[in-house]
């Protein structure tokens, strides 16, 4: 018996409740009840409270604002410039199907920032099969090539670095668990991969009964694994999750939500409340049959709470949602109801909203340019690629710009230059790249001036 392989960093042992909180927040529906996140009544029995459970819905709002983010991060796709990779003939391939399951590689590193985004981090290790084929021909032939592998952090076991004589802190340790073969109430195998700069080891834990199946040199020196935050944190190895305050507020919302069925069930059916002796039932056209001698005192009735305080959890909620909106600077981009900020704030809300997707962009960027120079270290070429993700993101309340801009129109100011760069801002908020120089010569063309001098 042996718990080395098993063993888990400390950091992992601290956080994993958390990461479990932060994944069913994301997924909602039967993942989020199955974690039993409202709270139980006392008295209450276990049958009650699963039903409670059953009936109460789930108000997705983390899911929501992690693929807005997304949504605004990917709508530009990131600019690659190859250079020494660029005749290389895996190139290709890999971009096509970069995780040998289908996918692209901007398609895994978009899911790769959705996850990152959820726990706070991932890790992607870049391998390649290990080969017996004499040329790279051969090689292509049978698809040996390095593809890439997403680990979540419940998958992340141990890590370890250290500070190399120039400084920089190089990853030393890796142990990530790449499958659970079967799982039962009584038993449990995982494959478990250990990987160090000389040396990459398998193994398979039956229980706690471990079993050394492979082992080889690491051919790269080095562990070719990349740490991908979705923001930083003082603490190297772990990231801070866009759910970290979001999701506690979710959990608010779900608990007010039970209250309100719980509210409309109990108003809309009161309880009655009678002797052993009286035959009645609650509901509509129910007959209460009372016996002759019964005392006065012991007449049935019917308790029935008041549905007053119902709007009170309602504004209750929308004031929860309203923080979520600000926590994540979304405000004007969720609402659903009319915007009655001023112009300024909606302008400011926008920056801070822009500030926080390209600092995301950045570590994307620098998490790819590191994934890069890992392919050219497997290929044996010069690792100079160049990754672009985009420095600003353009967003913008179209339709109150679209109005400002109509009323300067219509105000009839007697100037050719303020009127021409109007219709100039305007084409700007309609048309696409492609159209818009068509449009500004045509603009320049046939403006005319409003009124007389």
């Amino acid at each position: 018996m042996s718990t080395e392989i098993l063993y888990k960093h400390p950091d992992y042992d601290s956080n994993a409740s958390r990461w479990e909180f932060f994944l069913r927040s994301y997924m909602g529906g039967d993942e989020y009840k199955d974690g039993n996140y409202l709270t139980r009544y006392v008295n209450e029995s276990k049958d009650e409270y699963a039903r409670r459970i059953d009936l109460t819905p789930v108000d997705n709002h983390c899911r929501n604002v992690i693929h807005i983010y997304s949504s605004y991060l990917w709508r530009v796709p990131p600019v690659r410039n190859f250079n020494s990779l660029d005749s290389n003939p895996a190139l290709q391939m890999f971009l096509k199907d970069a995780d040998l399951d289908g996918r692209s590689f901007d398609a895994f590193m978009k899911e790769t920032q959705i996850w990152a985004a959820v726990y706070g981090h991932a890790w992607i290790i870049l391998d390649k099969p290990k080969s017996q084929a004499g040329t790279r021909a051969e090689e292509l032939a049978q698809e040996i090539r390095p593809y890439v592998n997403l680990f979540t952090p419940e998958n992340v076991f141990d890590w370890k670095w250290e500070r190399l004589p120039s400084g920089r802190m190089t990853l030393s340790m890796l142990k990530v668990r790449e499958s659970i073969v079967r799982q039962n109430s009584t038993d449990k195998m995982q494959v478990i991969r250990v990987w160090q700069p000389d040396m990459i080891r398998l193994y398979e834990v039956d229980n706690e009964a471990e079993k050394l199946i492979e082992e080889m040199e690491n051919p790269l020196g080095v562990i070719p694994a990349v740490f991908v935050p979705s923001q930083r944190s003082v603490v190297r190895g772990l990231g801070i999750s866009d759910l970290t305050d979001i999701a506690t507020v979710q959990r608010a919302i779900y608990q007010e939500l039970s209250e309100i069925e719980q509210l409309i069930r109990i108003s809309n059916h009161p309880t009655l409340v009678k002797t052993t002796g009286t035959d009645a039932s609650a509901g509509a056209g129910s007959v209460v049959n009372m016996p002759d001698d019964i005392d006065p005192n012991l007449k049935p009735y019917q308790m029935q709470p008041s549905g007053s305080n119902l709007d009170a959890v309602r504004a209750s909620i929308a004031d929860k949602v309203n923080a979520i909106n600000r926590m994540a600077h979304l405000g004007a981009i969720r609402g659903t109801e009319a915007v009655t900020a001023s112009g300024i704030a909606l302008q400011t809300e926008f920056q801070l909203m822009n500030a926080r997707l390209a600092e995301k962009a950045d570590l994307l960027e620098l998490a790819e340019e590191q994934l890069w120079r890992f392919f050219c270290m497997w290929q044996n070429v010069k690792p100079d690629v160049e990754v672009f993700y985009p420095d600003s993101f353009d967003i913008r309340d179209y339709p109150k710009e679209l109005e400002f801009l109509q009323a300067v129109k219509a105000a009839g100011v007697r100037s050719r230059t303020l009127q021409m760069e109007v219709d100039k801002q305007i084409a700007d908020l309609v048309l696409d790249d492609d159209q818009l120089k068509t449009a500004y010569r045509e603009i320049e063309s046939s403006t005319s001036v409003i009124g007389q001098f």
